[in-house]
């Protein structure tokens, strides 16, 4: 963002032995993304996803390169996820009793100090699990902490200085040293979610599909004949990742900025409050239809996701033809780099683009207002595929939490910071807080 103050929306960047070329502002990316969405379809080939046996053939869907492998993967994931309830009562039931227990969670801790990172992304967690293995687990389990504890691990990995470093000397991986430790991790990953599998595939009956792990089971019995499918055990196990990471981590992540802010602004938690109980009360279960009547509480949720700007530069794409952008010229094959951080922040869209201000979201009769520049999921052919879900977690949880609790920092704490330090995602550093039941 700041290198585009001097070279303009488009420029070029070396980056160690790649060449590309990043894009800022909505105008650029809304050309880039929405219009010219399938020539930016691609993604660029890392030496890390080699190391980590991403192939053609079993290569998931977030890194899956553009062609058939990826048609397949996303078609499937997006209507499986459908199919067991993405857009249906089915899962908005799940994520409701989901909230209800991480409610119980809160409430034990009886008030006392505490960050409430574990046990947002437990909840969040679940919800994904049971879509994926047909089940949820207790916060306590040992197996699903483990595996939380692994994604964490592994984001930290992938994109620090060792992940990094093996994108630039990819040989070094035949040598002993810690960056060994971004590939033990990924194995043991896959070790858990072998188990999993194998307890599917014992148990699998393809007249009854129990989740995602069965529906893609019954893919790959179908196109068991297609030497050139991507229905295989590789890619069952990365698109299994891709996943439960598309369906976790950011949601998580959101709504520990959501917590963090509310603390810090309590004025804006007490219309919250206030809108909610005249609306919902503090007995009934909220649901996905009763947004539309919480306008204030709606807008303060994409406002978080403005603000935090959690997945700053979003994943890579990469040009498979070539194309002229804003009157410049990028060629097949070029990496792009698309700075998402720039629209949700560009001063030409937003009143106040570096502010908490949730009135970016609302007209002047107080009615939520749609922006066209709020585009925290990417846009086009590669938008995040857990969009649907993400937005529909968001807020069921955080308008749950507000029902039924009031947030305020620990009495003598000095205020947490909103410094992020930089990944993929921007997580807020760890803080604690107190609750008080309403």
């Amino acid at each position: 963002s700041q290198l585009s103050k001097k070279y303009g929306n488009l420029y070029s960047l070396q980056l160690g032995w790649i060449h590309a070329v990043v894009v800022n502002g909505y105008d650029a990316l809304k050309e880039l993304l929405i219009k010219k969405s399938e020539d930016c379809a691609d993604r660029p080939c890392f030496p890390l996803n080699e190391i980590l046996g991403l192939t053609d053939k079993k290569e998931g869907v977030i890194n899956a390169r553009y062609g058939r492998s990826w048609k397949e993967q996303r078609r499937f994931t997006l209507s499986t996820l459908r199919n067991f309830g993405l857009g249906k009562k089915s899962l908005e039931e799940r994520i409701i009793e989901e909230a209800g227990f991480l409610c119980n969670e809160f409430q034990a801790i009886n008030g006392h100090p505490f960050d409430p990172h574990v046990i947002l992304n437990n909840a969040v967690a679940n919800v994904i699990c049971s879509i994926v293995f047909g089940d949820r687990f207790q916060y306590g389990d040992k197996t699903f902490l483990e595996l939380l504890h692994l994604f964490e691990e592994s984001l930290i990995e992938l994109t620090g200085f060792w992940g990094q470093m093996l994108n630039l000397i990819p040989w070094a991986i035949h040598f002993p040293g810690p960056h060994q430790n971004v590939f033990k991790i990924q194995r043991r990953i896959e070790e858990l979610l072998s188990v999993f599998i194998k307890e599917h595939k014992e148990t699998f009956d393809p007249s009854e599909k129990r989740d995602f792990i069965d529906a893609f089971l019954t893919e790959m019995e179908k196109a068991r004949h297609d030497p050139d499918t991507s229905f295989n055990e590789g890619n069952l196990i990365f698109t299994t990742l891709d996943v439960f990471f598309a369906g976790t981590e950011t949601t998580s992540t959101t709504l520990r900025w959501a917590l963090l802010f509310m603390v810090l602004y309590p004025d804006i938690q007490n219309k919250i409050h206030e809108e909610i109980d005249k609306v919902i009360g503090k007995e009934k279960n909220i649901k996905t239809e009763d947004r539309v009547n919480l306008p204030f509480t709606d807008a303060v949720i994409h406002e978080v996701q403005r603000y935090a700007d959690i997945v700053p530069t979003g994943v890579p794409r990469k040009m498979i033809r070539d194309v002229d952008i804003m009157g410049y010229f990028i060629p097949k094959g070029t990496m792009i780099l698309p700075n998402l951080s720039s629209v949700l922040k560009d001063d030409t869209v937003w009143e106040k683009p570096h502010e908490f201000y949730p009135e970016h979201f609302l007209d002047s009769n107080g009615k939520f207002k749609k922006q066209d520049a709020f585009l925290p999921f990417s846009a086009g052919h590669r938008i995040c595929l857990g969009e649907q879900l993400a937005r529909t977690e968001l807020f069921i949880f955080f308008a749950a939490m507000m029902q039924h609790f009031t947030f305020h920092l620990p009495d003598g704490e000095p205020k947490p910071s909103t410094d992020a330090p930089f990944m993929v995602i921007l997580k807020p550093s760890p803080f604690k807080i107190c609750i008080k039941l309403r």
